[in-house]
C-alpha cells in the first residue's frame, strides 16, 4: 500500500505544477512601484504604469481598484492584443501633508490580480506668501 502511495505522488505533484503554470500570470507590469519623491501639496500628479499582454489571446483589464478615494486610476477597456501593451494612468490628490503609500489591484482574466503601488512625502503649502523682498522689487523695477 505504501509503495503505491509512493509511487503516485510524481503524479500528483506533476498535477499541481501543471495548476501552477496554468494560473501563471498573463500579465507583466513592468514597474511595480513608483515614488513620486517630495511633491507640492493640493498639486495633483500622475504616472503611468506599463502592461504587456503574455497571454496567446487579447486580454481585458476588467477593473484597477485602488486602496483609497484620494488615488484615482484610468484605464482603457480595450483588448490588449496577445504580446501588446497597455497604460494604467494613476493620479494621486496631493491635498493632506505628509507621507503615503497607497496599493493599487488591477483585476483581468475572470478573477486574477496584479498589485502596483505609488509612495511619496506631499510637503505643506505655505499658508501666507513669502514675505516682500526690497531687493528683487529694485531689480524688477530697475531699467538696464
Amino acid at each position: 500500500m505504501v509503495f503505491l502511495v509512493l509511487l503516485s505522488l510524481p503524479v500528483m505533484l506533476s498535477a499541481q505544477i501543471m495548476d501552477g503554470v496554468k494560473k501563471k500570470d498573463k500579465i507583466l507590469v513592468k514597474e511595480t512601484s513608483f515614488d513620486f519623491g517630495k511633491i507640492m501639496q493640493g498639486k495633483p500628479v500622475f504616472h503611468d504604469f506599463q502592461v504587456v499582454n503574455l497571454d496567446t489571446v487579447p486580454l481585458v483589464i476588467d477593473n484597477v481598484q485602488a486602496s483609497c478615494g484620494c488615488t484615482t486610476p484610468e484605464w482603457s477597456r480595450e483588448p490588449i492584443a496577445p504580446g501588446g501593451t497597455s497604460i494604467i494612468k494613476v493620479g494621486y490628490n496631493s491635498a493632506t501633508p505628509g507621507y503615503f503609500e497607497k496599493t493599487i489591484t488591477l483585476m483581468y482574466a475572470k478573477g486574477m490580480t496584479s498589485m502596483v503601488s505609488i509612495k511619496g512625502n506631499v510637503w505643506k503649502t505655505p499658508e501666507q506668501p513669502a514675505p516682500f523682498n526690497k531687493s528683487i522689487a529694485f531689480l524688477k523695477a530697475a531699467k538696464f
